[in-house]
């Protein structure tokens, strides 16, 4: 039996559980858009473990997907991580 603490809705427990690399680096971005996001926010929207939070953040960093404002501490998302996201939509429209 899977713990439903947490979920909003069904959907987000087999969102969080049945989900490739792809679906977690759209969910890393999204948590990083607009005014940007702490590690644990992205961490807690993402449904993303620690280790798995920093492995993939260093990803998106080195292909500039991700920027990292020193001065804030937070994560946003970069022009490259916007086009991802656009591509991401359409390819989600036709699944």
């Amino acid at each position: 039996m899977i713990d439903t603490k947490g979920f909003k809705d069904d959907k987000s427990i087999l969102k969080a559980k049945y989900r490739n690399r792809t679906d977690i680096i759209a969910s890393v971005l999204e948590a990083a858009n607009g005014t940007g996001a702490s590690k644990t926010r992205i961490m807690f929207n993402a449904y993303l473990s620690y280790e798995q939070l920093n492995e993939y953040l260093n990803e998106l960093l080195d292909k500039e997907l991700l920027v990292y404002d020193l001065h804030t501490r937070t994560y946003h998302i970069a022009p490259k991580g916007s086009k991802f996201l656009e591509l991401y939509s359409e390819l989600e429209k036709v699944r």
